[in-house]
């Protein structure tokens, strides 16, 4: 089990790596995500959910439809959040880069940013992701995790997003119980060795809280239920065999399945709560987002990164 993790955790450093050299200004969106996604197969994994590619203001679940267009700017921030699995024991990591050579100013909602400003936060989401990992231990308050988090992250003049959090991981389960905050709070839960952890501290110099936007491009499997439309039913039937309670993207059943009317299938499973929709989701005041993101395994005295 072990092994499987750190392999994921490997395979998934690797990806990271070549994703930060490979995006560039002008970039589609979805040629960066394909990039990846294939890389981690590459190696002998599977991506453990979408590729997530959220730029400035959007700060998560952003993975590209079949036939997006968006293309990466110059000053853009771009948050590259990617996982794999190995038997579905999962690795979990993200980067934050700034894309171009332009110092800006570059304008998000009524914020002005300069490449100085844009780097900074990258660097305190960074240095805000140590200082959690070095309070990771057997018997350490996650409560205390989030208060460490919060108290670096304005003391460098920013605010940490407080309703998103890291996650535990299990195998076939991305989030498996344990909330890992990024703001002080009334958490009492204590770590215990060979917990596995995902931690993922966002960095914003807006109000430090997220909202839903109208978008769904992610999913994951909740439920039989019974279905009128037999392209549902066979629909839900792939979903269930290929990606079991992981997230998957539309767009991978529209490239990988048979089924002719994967719009209106999917219409049917999210109405009758067959399948969870993922909300894109947005920084409220339209400030920019920085995210930085390890996957950990709790030993003893510590823990092992497994994505670094």
């Amino acid at each position: 089990m072990i092994d499987m993790y750190q392999k994921a955790g490997r395979i998934v450093k690797e990806v990271r790596e070549l994703a930060v050299n490979e995006v560039q200004e002008g970039m589609k969106v979805l040629t960066l995500i394909n990039f990846i996604e294939s890389e981690i197969e590459k190696r002998g994994g599977l991506p453990a959910f979408p590729c997530n590619i959220s730029i400035n203001e959007v700060t998560a679940h952003y993975t590209s439809p079949s036939g997006d267009t968006t293309i990466i700017k110059d000053g853009d921030m771009v948050k590259i959040d990617l996982g794999a699995h190995v038997n579905g024991y999962i690795a979990d990591s993200a980067t934050t880069v700034v894309v171009g050579s332009g110092e800006g100013p570059f304008t998000s909602g009524d914020k002005v940013y300069t490449r100085e400003k844009e780097l900074k936060m990258i660097d305190t989401a960074n240095e805000a992701l140590n200082v959690a990992i070095s309070n990771v231990r057997d018997g350490a308050v996650l409560g205390e995790i989030g208060k460490a988090v919060e108290e670096y992250v304005k003391s460098q003049g920013f605010l940490p997003v407080a309703n998103l959090t890291g996650h535990s991981l299990d195998q076939w389960n991305l989030h498996s119980g344990l909330s890992v905050p990024n703001v002080r709070e009334n958490n009492q839960q204590i770590l215990e060795e060979g917990d596995v952890l995902a931690i993922e501290p966002f960095v914003t110099d807006g109000v430090g809280m997220v909202g839903d936007m109208k978008d769904t491009f992610i999913f994951r499997f909740l439920r039989d239920r019974p279905l009128r439309l037999v392209e549902s039913r066979k629909l839900l039937d792939i979903i269930k065999k290929d990606y079991k309670n992981l997230p998957f993207a539309q767009r991978w059943l529209e490239e990988d399945t048979k089924i002719r009317k994967v719009n209106l299938a999917m219409r049917q499973l999210i109405s009758s709560r067959a399948v969870y929709p993922y909300h894109v989701l947005r920084e409220k005041s339209g400030a920019r987002v920085a995210q930085a993101e390890h996957t950990v395994i709790v030993e003893q005295d510590g823990c092992i990164i497994t994505t670094d």
